[in-house]
């Protein structure tokens, strides 16, 4: 394998009001049941509206007047009332979190996607993680958020406005004593919200920081057993906790200063209130009626300016998790489809490299390889690690694009057909391949909608698992387990030549295939692979000697360019 640079991270999230925006294309589809949820919202507003008028209308024009048929009509309107906006608000709710849902596994389907289309280099630099942290718990924050904050400012918006308009009509007076502190809260508010946004980004990096280490940790298991370094790394997991915990602690002061300061001098406004209110029904200038409605609309206003104000933390814990996720969307691709891109046939006459070079960042790798492999041929490719064998295999399924030259299959340059059509055509099989926690004839058949039993049954016996699937109780149904640790290094090699030649590729790369194998096992598998597969492209990049002379070229790399030779010839390796 070789051994390049890798790429550059995401750029840091920074959180950013502008981000929101660029979550509205995800919103758009769901527009017309937003507006539907919106109606009902604001219908329900409207009878928690009513509420307090009622009451004073029962004070007023009932109790005070000993009026009991109006009494029994205004209890009966508050019943009504209140069962109906509870229903209201319930429907709203359940429909909000149900259109949250759908628009967050958008989301989450166009991050996989757009993840699918950049290349081995960004997964080898970017700290795996990290990567979880961000397609998992920032993407559960926002749907968090969405499911419960969002709905939450919508009806409290409403209330809020509401609240105030019904307030000034009551009693304007009053109205000016009860928000005279205002200024000073949303002051307040807003200094703790400047740092509350900064400590949640902070505390965001920690976590990720804690989960690439344990990720890392727990996959290296064996080694850390092995050279006795546990408690070291018991050690180096509590200090990456420590740090987590006092970014937290950090956030969590901030966001209770958010939420309190502002409250309590919230609290002071609904003193002078009563003092002022007190007075003036003294004086016979505002009814009982009047002051216990205003006071009710006063303390339903407080409520959603103070939910309004702790939603802060919320909202500014969504700015970041959005900003690290289109962090994520905003790192291009290596390589796409060109516009004009055509559909690939199958491969009849040759793949050729025309002077292609390639560099890894500052460093040449490939600096003129001119080679053609004809369609059909067994060819092997040879030369010591970090000379770019591997390179050649990423550019033929264009994992990378050239720098320089042309790769042409049948005479077509690679980069003029669709990525789908020269991937289902060309076959990469890493030396390390992946293997999947589910059963062996899953991770065969990975990526198929079905397998006949005599297709999956060919493609074991020419990978030689049929004598390990022979021995198992469960037979293809026995899983892998975790990366496919219940299976040896050569299993998980013949597993993923099962998966080969089961697509029936046109051109198949192995980029050491047998490194595992011992060397009758691999002239077994050699053997029947090209057999089964006699008019397939068949590229092996590989160290042994023994696999080398079984093909009917070999190229060896060296200084950048491409030498072949015939197999009699070739020395070992």
């Amino acid at each position: 394998m070789n051994a390049s640079p890798p790429p550059p991270a995401p750029p840091p999230a920074v959180a950013d009001w502008r981000t929101y925006r660029r979550l509205g294309r995800f919103l758009r589809p769901y527009a017309p049941r937003l507006a539907i949820v919106l109606a009902i919202s604001l219908l329900s507003t409207a009878l928690n509206l009513a509420q307090p008028y009622l009451s004073k209308l029962m004070i007023d024009d009932a109790l005070l007047r000993g009026d009991l048929r109006m009494l029994a009509v205004i209890s009966g309107a508050l019943l009504g009332v209140t069962i109906v906006g509870f229903a209201l608000n319930m429907l709203a709710s359940y429909r909000y979190v149900a259109l949250s849902a759908a628009m967050l596994y958008d989301i989450r389907v166009a991050l996989l996607r757009h993840l699918q289309t950049l290349s081995p280099r960004f997964f080898a630099g970017f700290r795996l993680g990290d990567l979880m942290s961000r397609i998992n718990s920032d993407v559960s924050d926002v749907q968090r958020v969405a499911a419960d904050t969002l709905l939450s400012v919508l009806s409290n918006v409403l209330f809020l406005l509401g609240s105030i308009a019904l307030m000034l009509w009551l009693n304007w007076r009053l109205f000016v004593v009860g928000t005279l502190l205002l200024p000073a809260c949303l002051a307040a508010f807003l200094l703790c919200q400047r740092r509350l946004t900064a400590q949640t980004r902070d505390m965001r990096e920690r976590g990720a920081d804690l989960g690439s280490f344990l990720v890392d940790t727990v996959m290296g298991m064996r080694t850390v057993t092995a050279l006795r370094a546990g408690e070291r790394e018991v050690a180096r997991f509590g200090a990456h906790n420590r740090a987590f915990v006092a970014a937290m602690l950090r956030m969590q002061l901030t966001s209770f200063a958010t939420g309190a300061l502002p409250g309590t001098l919230l609290t002071a406004s609904t003193a002078a209130v009563v003092l002022y209110g007190g007075t003036m029904i003294v004086d016979g200038t505002m009814t009982i009626g009047t002051l216990v409605a205003f006071m009710t609309y006063q303390g339903r206003l407080f409520a959603p300016i103070q939910v309004l104000m702790g939603l802060g933390s919320g909202l500014a814990s969504t700015r970041v998790s959005l900003a690290r996720i289109f962090a994520l969307f905003d790192t291009p691709p290596d390589v796409t489809d060109a516009p004009d891109a055509r559909a690939l046939p199958p491969i009849a006459r040759d793949i050729r490299f025309d002077h292609v070079a390639r560099r890894h960042d500052r460093d040449a790798v490939l600096t003129d390889v001119d080679l053609i492999i004809p369609a059909g041929a067994f060819c092997a490719i040879l030369g010591p690690s970090g000379v770019g064998k591997s390179t050649l295999a990423d550019l033929l399924v264009r994992y990378h694009d050239v720098d320089a030259g042309r790769i042409l299959i049948d005479g077509t340059d690679i980069r003029g057909v669709r990525l789908d059509d020269l991937r289902r055509r060309i076959i990469l099989i890493e030396q390390v391949p992946h293997v999947f926690n589910d059963t062996i004839a899953a991770n065969i058949a990975f990526g198929l909608d079905a397998v006949e039993a005599d297709r999956m049954a060919e493609a074991v016996h020419v990978a030689g698992l049929d004598t390990l699937v022979a021995r198992l109780p469960l037979g293809l149904a026995t899983r892998t387990g975790e990366r496919g640790h219940a299976l040896s290094a050569g299993e998980r090699q013949r597993l993923a030549l099962a998966r080969a030649v089961l697509r029936r590729p046109d051109v198949l790369i192995l980029d050491e295939p047998t490194s595992a194998l011992d060397e009758e096992t691999e002239a077994l598998v050699a053997g029947r692979l090209r057999a089964a597969m006699p008019d397939v492209t068949l590229i092996v990049i590989t160290h042994k000697p023994s696999l080398a002379a079984r093909a009917d070229m070999i190229v060896r790399i060296a200084d950048g360019r491409a030498h072949v030779t015939q197999p009699d010839l070739a020395p070992a390796t």
